[in-house]
């Protein structure tokens, strides 16, 4: 919004027992509060003049300490409205704005607000979103008669246009006699806000005059509306093209998942900012382009730039994805040595790093040196625990939790729900179900039907699983009917597996597991034909099914095995390995579950040669080989894991005394001294 005639120019002119030049050429808050204090002394305070001329100074940006202000403002017996504006205009720029709406309702027991007072708390609406607040305020302004005023018109036209509101802001906009760039802009800014780039469009030919910031509206409000190339052709149009233009089109690139796009315009521009670099490093990990996320983030550190707490997050969350712990303890030592405070979401980005990279103890540590801990905090370790199947521990914690004083949200409570789910708690995932609800007041979302859907069908409770899908208040999401579907070949219901998989098939026909899980569980029960059926489906559709993959971190590199891999430069090495543990695991006493073997092979030697083979146990001979010896094997699995290898990794860590951590696609699992966290509930 335009600025009229500058608040402090409006200043009476105080006594000359306080000298006008003296108090025009203070530089320093310490010469002002001398003159204040010679003021006091010499009781000039006390004239209005003298006073409305302290808080101006206290009040100026130079100075801006806006307690001070305030308590000038409070020894004035009668302040005038120049007063009450200069302080109210003090709140918004501070951004405290709900400040100066309290002193404007006070303003309005006193004094009439005039055209320098209402565009500022009408401002400070805009930046609380305050939308009822900005209508009380808009008739207020009808009443007293500034109903035509160009900078309270103009002030209206912004906050509406902020708060969503494009109809009532095109309603004044046409009013006004004289319109500016900035209500033009501040319209334009509106529609492209609220998705309504048509006539973002339209406007935007209407104008008589545009600037930068015009033409940037409108290429940010196609680029998040997903029309990247309306976007780009506005870009490639713009007279001159600013850094705010260059972001809009990389979000927009990676919004629609053109990472080519998005990263030759990122090489292209003459100057990036902080934000520049944020924006492609969230976009990669959003995306599921971890190691590209992470390979920027190195690249940006070279370049010599800090990051900021937006760029930790993301370079985090891209660890987490890729569970290199090796990275997550580097980034961690980087935030420690550069003084980032873990008080807030950083914190609660590390407990959840250390959680996904197979690291739970080094979450409880971070976890435990918070000092003030934040609902994140709490809830992120939750989730943690959970995910390891630690779930006595993670539902101590929210015990904890509660007895603190800390009210938990809705995500709370997923937390708490999948550590029922992955422990097996059928009634206790049941009661705090019924918690959430009746204590918390909390309804319940698709995804805690999912986790309480998920508890039942893990747990064998198929009919009841099957009961609350059908009866939910809301339609069943694809993820509700996987779960009906895996637990239904689990357990090997094929007749509810094929009600969940048809009905899957209708939500979301592309869902790959949905075909795979079918026909694993068809061969489970040796219908051969419908195995047929189904794969010949999927080839008809081009579904092709993911290869199951295994990871191991060593040295800063990852190495991934896939079923029956030779292409890994220590392969001889790992085959002679594999051979040794087949024969301890012999010793053991290890019979194959060739039941496993999807596949329509003739004879138990082919199936067992199959399962040997499998992804993870390759990850674990370059594991034993690598590792040093006392050192967890980590490894992270894209498939859930199977029987057979769940029994073969529990002799393992027995048989090589090692502890080995596995992370499939939905939990951990800990092998130790011949066992396993899940207590083979999984």
């Amino acid at each position: 919004m335009l600025e009229h005639t500058p608040l402090s120019l409006q200043l009476p002119v105080c006594p000359r027992s306080i000298s006008i030049h003296r108090l025009q050429t203070c530089k320093t808050q310490q010469e002002i509060k001398q003159l204040h204090a010679l003021s006091l002394k010499t009781g000039n305070f006390d004239h209005p003049s003298a006073a409305s001329r302290f808080l101006a100074l206290y009040a100026d940006p130079k100075i801006n300490n806006l307690d001070y202000a305030r308590s000038v403002f409070e020894q004035i017996q009668e302040p005038t409205l120049v007063c009450w504006n200069i302080l109210i205009k003090c709140y918004v720029e501070n951004q405290r704005s709900n400040n100066a709406i309290a002193l404007f309702y006070e303003l309005l027991d006193e004094l009439t607000p005039d055209n320098s007072t209402l565009p500022c708390v009408i401002k400070g609406c805009a930046r609380l979103n305050a939308i009822e607040e900005g209508k009380q305020i808009h008739g207020l302004v009808l009443k007293i008669g500034f109903g035509i005023d160009k900078f309270v018109q103009s002030s209206l036209v912004s906050m509406y246009s902020k708060c969503g509101e494009t109809k009532s802001a095109r309603k004044v906009f046409d009013q006004m006699g004289d319109r500016d760039l900035v209500s033009w802009n501040s319209l334009l800014d509106g529609y492209s806000r609220c998705g309504e780039v048509e006539l973002a469009m339209e406007l935007f030919y209407q104008m008589p005059d545009r600037d930068s910031f015009s033409w940037t509206v409108l290429v940010d409000g196609f680029s998040k509306c997903g029309r990247i190339e309306k976007a780009s052709e506005i870009f490639n149009q713009m007279p001159a093209k600013n850094l705010v233009s260059w972001n809009a089109m990389i979000n927009g690139y990676m919004k629609s998942r053109n990472f080519e796009g998005a990263r030759q315009l990122f090489n292209q521009m003459p100057t990036r900012s902080q934000i520049t670099w944020n924006s492609m490093i969230a976009g990669y990990e959003f995306n599921g382009k971890y190691m590209e996320a992470l390979e920027l983030f190195q690249a940006m550190l070279i370049e010599g730039l800090l990051p900021n707490q937006a760029t930790l997050v993301g370079a985090l969350s891209a660890v987490s994805g890729l569970a290199i712990l090796s990275k997550g303890k580097w980034i961690h030592s980087f935030m420690v040595k550069n003084g980032f405070e873990l008080d807030g979401v950083l914190g609660t980005s590390l407990i959840d790093m250390y959680s996904k990279c197979g690291s739970i103890e080094s979450a409880l540590t971070v976890y435990q040196r918070i000092p003030r801990k934040k609902l994140g905090h709490w809830t992120a370790i939750i989730v943690g625990l959970g995910m390891h199947g630690m779930a006595n521990n993670a539902l101590e914690l929210f015990s904890e939790m509660c007895k603190a004083g800390m009210k938990p949200h809705a995500i709370t409570f997923l937390g708490v729900l999948n550590a029922c789910s992955h422990a097996g708690l059928v009634d206790i995932g049941h009661y705090y179900f019924s918690k959430m609800i009746h204590d918390y007041g909390i309804e319940p979302t698709i995804e805690h039907y999912g986790c309480l859907v998920d508890l039942l069908c893990r747990a064998g409770y198929l009919e009841e699983a099957k009961n609350i899908v059908e009866n939910m208040p809301m339609k069943p999401n694809k993820v509700i009917w996987m779960s009906l579907l895996s637990g239904s070949r689990n357990y090997g219901n094929v007749n509810l597996g094929e009600y969940a998989a048809h009905r899957l098939i209708e939500l979301a026909p592309e869902t790959v597991g949905c075909y795979v899980i079918l026909s694993n569980m068809y061969a489970v029960a040796g219908q051969w034909d419908k195995v047929s059926q189904v794969r010949e489906l999927m080839k008809k559709k081009g579904i092709t099914k993911e290869p199951g993959c295994s990871s191991i971190e060593h040295k800063d590199v990852l190495h991934e095995f896939i079923v029956g891999d030779k292409s890994h430069p220590q392969t001889k090495e790992i085959y002679s390995k594999l051979s040794e543990m087949k024969k301890k695991l012999l010793s053991m006493g290890h019979v194959p579950d060739t039941s496993q073997v999807l596949l329509c092979l003739e004879g138990d030697k082919e199936k067992e040669a199959e399962l040997e083979n499998h992804s993870e146990r390759l990850a674990i001979a370059f594991g034993l080989i690598n590792v040093e010896p006392g050192s967890p094997i980590r490894i992270i699995k894209n498939l859930r894991v199977c029987n057979d290898c769940h029994s073969v990794t529990k002799l393992l860590s027995d048989i090589y005394n090692t502890e080995i951590i596995v992370r499939d696609n939905s939990r951990f699992h800990h092998f130790k001294n011949g066992f396993c966290s899940c207590k083979d509930f999984w």
